[in-house]
């Protein structure tokens, strides 16, 4: 239970700190469609809509690479020593 005495400061985080954080040993997985993939990866050959991919991407939001496993992208992280989380 909180005592309604006592005040407790968070400490704002700016969001080039935020993006900074993790930098060059952790990267995340996120699910994503098809039709995003140009947006992320404009190099990728075009894709058919509708398919489910996994996109790895460094800390600060750069992308690595894209591929059709979660595991897949698991894989490259931990080959390319990094720590690889999940996003929703």
């Amino acid at each position: 239970m909180t005592d309604p005495g006592v005040v407790v400061e968070t400490e704002t985080v700016s969001t080039e700190t935020l993006a900074t954080q993790g930098e060059g040993h952790i990267a995340y997985v996120k699910q994503i469609r098809s039709e995003d993939v140009p947006g992320l990866f404009p190099q990728a050959p075009k894709i058919a809509p509708g398919l489910k991919l996994f996109a790895l991407h460094a800390a600060d939001g750069t992308p690595i690479m894209l591929t059709d496993s979660r595991e897949a992208a698991i894989a490259n992280a931990w080959s390319n020593e990094l720590q690889a989380v999940s996003v929703h």
